[in-house]
């Protein structure tokens, strides 16, 4: 799953498919016609009131789609650490991977399609922890 464009309506669409909910219940569910549920599907975005209903309705938490992309995409530096740190605003930290972004970034360097270099450029992963993730896949696969 690619986190760096995320248009929600197709993973929302994707996963209705998979779990195979009717239209009906999703239209009851959300308190829509089929032609609003249709337009969600081709929405790239969506209120965060609809999208809660969503996660529920599907079992699924779409948020944390967004979440991967600010860990992978979107990483603090260091001077933006200071200024937040100071200004007692909410700030990200880099270091915390879900199961699935290690297991996006596993794929793309296991299949070729990325080198480890280009991996921790990319998404400012640390050179240690990349080798501690490859450490544990030859571990598993081994």
């Amino acid at each position: 799953m690619l986190y760096k464009e995320i248009h929600i309506g197709k993973f929302i669409k994707e996963r209705v498919d998979e779990n195979e909910i009717t239209i009906e219940r999703i239209c009851k569910f959300l308190g829509k016609d089929e032609g609003a549920i249709e337009a969600m599907y081709d929405s790239k975005s969506m209120d965060t009131d609809l999208l809660l209903r969503w996660s529920k309705l599907l079992e699924y938490d779409f948020f944390r789609l967004y979440s991967s992309h600010l860990i992978l995409y979107a990483p603090p530096s260091a001077i933006n650490k200071s200024q937040q740190k100071s200004e007692k605003t909410p700030y990200f930290r880099k270091n915390i991977y879900t199961q699935e972004i290690k297991d996006f970034i596993m794929k793309r360097i296991l299949s070729g399609e990325m080198t480890q270099s280009e991996v921790i450029k990319e998404y400012s992963i640390p050179k240690s922890t990349l080798h501690r993730w490859l450490q544990k896949s030859d571990n598993v696969n081994g």
